[in-house]
């Protein structure tokens, strides 16, 4: 066999979350188990109230955004150009209220979805800080 058509043993680069998580079901299922806990939990209320129903469309931007923000393939940015979250959320009142209320959803899924403690610790700080990023209200 020719030595470049070998299998390298070189170490691959770090493993993307995407991948780490199981790729697109793994995704697709943390953003469908998202807004399911957002419809039902009562603590969710106001937050549930700011988006437009029914939740179909909601819930495929928010899998196509995962996706690319977990490393995986950029399919937010291919239908709708790059995420700019805070601005696309101006004009919506998020406070210390609504970002408790996304991340009190988002910190279950993560309990009931993701196995490997240390990679939950992760998304969890990157969750929060993507959290109090888009406050734009006292």
């Amino acid at each position: 066999m020719l030595s470049f058509l070998k299998k390298s043993n070189a170490p691959q680069g770090p493993r993307s979350l995407y991948d780490q998580l199981g790729g697109e079901p793994a995704v697709r299922a943390i953003a469908e188990r998202f807004y399911d806990i957002m419809e039902t939990d009562p603590r969710a209320a106001d937050l549930l109230a700011l988006h437009p129903q029914p939740l179909d469309t909601i819930r495929q931007k928010f899998f196509e955004f995962l996706s690319g923000w977990f490393g995986g393939p950029a399919l937010f940015e291919e239908k709708y150009g790059h995420p700019r979250l805070r601005a696309r959320h101006l004009p919506f009142q998020i406070d210390i209220k609504m970002r408790d209320q996304w991340l009190l959803c988002m910190y279950q899924v993560l309990e009931e979805k993701v196995n490997d403690s240390l990679l939950k610790m992760q998304l969890r700080q990157q969750f929060t800080a993507l959290a109090h990023h888009m406050i734009n209200s006292d």
